[in-house]
């Protein structure tokens, strides 16, 4: 039985359809949209609609941007000797946030997962190797996140980028700030000792 109308059941079943959004959260989204004054409602429309139809791939990194190249690239204050390769713009955000890494970044756009049929074909490795015929590259650092996909795609980048004569380094691994010792798991405290730097 039915106990919304049918545009609110479409509504409902849009939102869900959105990742990390359950039934109940895609409910609460649409009451929460029919209860917004209608200009609001047109705005957050009209929003999504030109998101979708004015962003695309920087033609460098590959990131998502409105413009040809992103302003990290186009950014002379940047260091482009050093390429930071990143699954998603999500994680190139994450550094971003940071604000301690001042090189480019490369976004591969997945991982390798052959589990899903995403291979080598699927993500953006092509561009990367073309950006690494440039002299101008010194280091290209992995990282990629730490799991069976992001440690294969890893693995993979080294194989195909140490032959070409450029530095291959992978982001170390280990306790988050404020973790207790006691609640982290083992491959973690592996990956926190294996990566020790002398102080």
């Amino acid at each position: 039985m039915d106990y919304y109308s049918s545009y609110i059941t479409k509504l409902i079943e849009e939102f869900s359809r959105l990742p990390g959004i359950g039934s109940k959260n895609a409910q609460r989204l649409a009451f929460h949209v029919l209860n917004m004054p209608k200009e609001q409602v047109k705005h957050l429309a009209d929003a999504i609609v030109s998101a979708k139809e004015n962003v695309h791939y920087c033609s460098c990194c590959c990131t998502l941007t409105d413009k040809d190249i992103c302003p990290i690239c186009a950014s002379e204050k940047r260091d482009h000797s050093t390429i930071m390769v990143v699954e998603t713009s999500r994680d190139l955000a994450a550094y971003e946030r940071t604000n301690q890494y001042d090189g480019v970044y490369h976004v591969l756009q997945g991982a390798i997962d052959p589990m899903k049929g995403v291979g080598v074909a699927d993500i953006r490795l092509k561009e990367l190797v073309k950006r690494l015929e440039s002299d101008e590259v010194k280091e290209v650092i992995v990282a990629t996140n730490l799991g069976v996909e992001g440690d294969a795609t890893a693995l993979y980048l080294r194989n195909l980028i140490k032959p070409l004569g450029v530095k291959v380094s992978r982001i170390a691994s280990g306790v988050p700030v404020g973790g207790d010792l006691e609640y982290i798991d083992e491959v973690t405290l592996l990956r926190a000792l294996n990566g020790r730097v002398e102080q």
